[in-house]
């Protein structure tokens, strides 16, 4: 069990926030890899995403073990002093956003395919959030990790129907092994894209006591991350080129296959991830509140946590009603540029000279 929470935990925790956003439709994939020949995608996959995730997955946790620091405040604290606000303002903006989206893809999602009410759907996000949040990282632990290994198994599944359908035409496109320009800047982009939901991770590293643990956990969280990725990949390869122009490429290839069973995991396996990477935005922001009230010599109490949750959801989803929501995706690029400057750069720099500095 020890070596589960040191090694494999941090990972599932990091997919489960990562994925909603991440790939969820699978039209993040498309843009950012596959769109750059077959070849190209993969290289940019492995060669530059997963690299780059798990140098500063590394990185961010063996700083949270040698300082201690379990909340995105008291790292950025030990890193940047009073500019650790900065970082906060870019997280706050892209919480938002992304509560919205997943507030709002949760009722699209129940209503679009179940016929169920809009509302109902939201509120049934709300709901597992705020109960999520209330109960606290043991039990978030168990359902990200748990949710994890059913995410793998359906990806698994959708990735075994498309080569019985679609082998030959799976096998061809790999076989010719296009490399598109730019495959390097779509794996840094979309590294860059998800790197706002580390910080959701760090609450669960307090198992990590050496450096070689803590590296060994970051490449791992950075495997765990993408593998899905890759299997979605692979299985869309059948529908190559066709499907880079798809705004859902992965419900485009699953009506394909015509396995409505597939079809409904899938769209209950996403269900669930809407409600990982809401639940992990907001832990996060609920640690660094512990953290801070814990310094004035206060306690979070028990119901802080869903009010805090129920109250920046309601936020959201109001913001997405009112359609501002476009307004703020805009701007989603300059969000993940502000975190990469002052999360990723600081850390790489000014964090690993004081790691140095502090084990000799």
């Amino acid at each position: 069990m020890s070596a589960f929470r040191k090694y494999l935990l941090p990972g599932f925790v990091f997919q489960g926030v990562l994925i909603a956003g991440g790939y969820g439709t699978g039209r993040e994939l498309v843009e950012y890899f596959m769109k750059y020949g077959t070849r190209g995608g993969i290289l940019g996959m492995f060669l530059i995403t997963t690299v780059l995730w798990a140098v500063i997955l590394a990185v961010t946790f063996e700083f949270a073990r040698v300082f201690k620091t379990y909340d995105y405040r008291s790292l950025l604290l030990r890193v940047l002093g009073p500019f650790w606000v900065v970082f906060e303002v870019f997280y706050l903006v892209l919480m938002v956003l992304v509560l919205g989206v997943v507030g709002s893809a949760a009722g699209v999602l129940l209503r679009q395919n179940f016929g169920i009410p809009y509302i109902f759907g939201v509120g049934v996000m709300l709901a597992s959030i705020g109960f999520l949040t209330f109960k606290g990282a043991g039990l978030l632990e168990k359902f990200l990790s748990g949710w994890s290994i059913f995410i793998y198994l359906v990806y698994g599944l959708f990735l075994a129907a498309a080569i019985w359908k679609f082998g030959p035409e799976i096998k061809n496109h790999l076989s010719a092994g296009q490399i598109l320009p730019g495959w390097g800047l779509g794996g840094f982009k979309y590294a860059l894209y998800n790197m706002g939901v580390i910080p959701s991770v760090l609450f669960c590293l307090g198992q990590i006591e050496t450096r070689k643990e803590a590296i060994l956990s970051g490449f791992l969280a950075s495997l765990i991350g993408i593998l899905p990725g890759f299997l979605f990949f692979i299985a869309v390869l059948g529908s190559y080129p066709t499907i880079i122009a798809e705004e859902a490429p992965a419900f485009f290839v699953l009506q394909k296959l015509h396995l409505p069973a597939l079809l409904v995991a899938y769209l209950v396996m996403l269900f669930g991830t809407l409600i990982q990477t809401g639940t992990g935005f907001i832990h996060a922001f609920n640690q660094r509140l512990e953290a801070t009230l814990k310094a004035r010599g206060k306690k979070l109490l028990p119901w802080h946590r869903p009010a805090v949750a129920l109250t920046l959801l309601l936020v959201s989803v109001g913001v997405a009603g009112f359609g501002l929501i476009n307004l703020v995706a805009k701007g989603y690029g300059s969000i993940s540029w502000g975190i990469f400057l002052s999360y990723f750069v600081p850390l790489m720099t000014i964090g690993v000279y004081k790691i140095i500095r502090r084990t000799g």
